[in-house]
């Protein structure tokens, strides 16, 4: 990734080399937040604890890379006087590390919910969440390489997948919301019902960052 603008800033400058630092920091988080969304994956399906566990320590990584990028991208903004090339890069970093961020206290609150259900039956209803799962961290996956390749049109393509995880939340909340005779507790359907809107929201900011790399690109979300 280099959007930086070499004409106003030379290579060897120290604002070039902060802005290739910030690129590969936010690269970095996109990593880690997509090994936790991985993660709340193996711990809701697969029955995974050693998973969810995990999910706690990279939850703390993602918040400190969080903290450190905007704090980065302020400075650099308030003291350096990008141009308008460089400081929409730069705002957009802000605006895309917070839903990165989002991302991972989802993954992080799947991870709980996940070891809440352990001592339940799996309900019919898991296979469909598991697909609208991997829809969603299918489109967080093509925001994260977009962001990488300053791909302008990965917008559009997201917005797509984003239409089938909506299709599939409807669905899914549709079916839990009208059970009848249901018997003993009711806690396993309020966990259910949290997991689909924790992964539509997910999906909501994956679809974010690839129009904020579009956005970076063109000026324009796509």
């Amino acid at each position: 990734m280099n959007i930086s603008s070499p004409d106003n800033y030379p290579e060897n400058t120290h604002f070039q080399r902060c802005l290739k630092r910030l690129e590969q920091e936010v690269l970095r988080m996109g990593t880690l937040v997509e090994e936790s969304f991985r993660l709340s994956h193996h711990a809701l399906f697969e029955r995974d604890i050693d998973a969810a566990h995990k999910i706690a320590i990279l939850d703390k990584q993602i918040d400190r890379y969080y903290r450190k990028i905007e704090l980065d991208c302020a400075t650099l903004m308030t003291l350096q006087s990008p141009v308008a090339q460089d400081l929409r890069l730069l705002s957009a970093f802000m605006q895309l590390v917070r839903d990165l961020e989002r991302i991972g206290d989802y993954a992080k609150d799947l991870g709980e919910i996940a070891v809440k259900l352990f001592p339940y039956e799996t309900h019919n209803c898991m296979t469909e969440i598991a697909v609208m799962s991997n829809h969603a961290q299918m489109m967080l996956a093509t925001s994260l390489v977009a962001l990488a390749d300053l791909d302008a049109g990965a917008g559009k393509r997201v917005k797509k997948l984003d239409d089938t995880v909506d299709d599939a939340y409807d669905h899914l909340y549709h079916h839990l919301a009208y059970q009848r005779d249901v018997l003993g507790v009711i806690e396993p359907f309020l966990l259910l019902a949290l997991i689909i809107r924790h992964l539509e929201r997910m999906a909501d900011h994956a679809t974010n960052i690839a129009q904020r790399v579009s956005y970076i690109v063109t000026g324009h979300r796509g």
